[in-house]
């Protein structure tokens, strides 16, 4: 049941992530990666919630696997934020490929913390 769980949420992450994404960069004239880096803090957002649930009333397992393991775990990605990094440094834009290398971890990190307690206020 693990595995099922886990893909059926990965089947709703991955779509989602490619679609934020296009919908997201095409609205911005830049070459930051606006779409890989807002589908990362939303996904570090469900996640930091997602344990800040289970410390206080308890999310059932399956849930976990499936929110967390499965849509946030193909939501997010860190390859694509690597990749796009890197293509950055390669471009010469070494202050877009220094923002977004910080920026995703603060504020990757700022996220869960705010997503967690907003579910323990909850």
């Amino acid at each position: 049941m693990t595995v099922v769980l886990v893909f059926l949420g990965g089947a709703v992450g991955a779509p989602a992530r490619y679609l934020l994404d296009r919908l997201i960069q095409k609205r911005h004239d830049t070459v930051f990666p606006w779409g890989t880096f807002t589908v990362n803090m939303v996904g570090s957002l469900v996640l930091g919630f997602l344990l800040g649930a289970g410390s206080g009333v308890g999310v059932p397992r399956e849930l976990s696997l499936l929110l967390g393991t499965g849509v946030c775990g193909a939501l997010t990605t860190f390859s694509t934020f690597g990749f796009e990094t890197m293509r950055l440094v390669e471009e010469g834009s070494l202050l877009e490929a220094g923002l977004n290398a910080l920026g995703s971890l603060l504020l990757g990190v700022l996220a869960a913390f705010c997503g967690y307690e907003l579910a323990t206020l909850l």
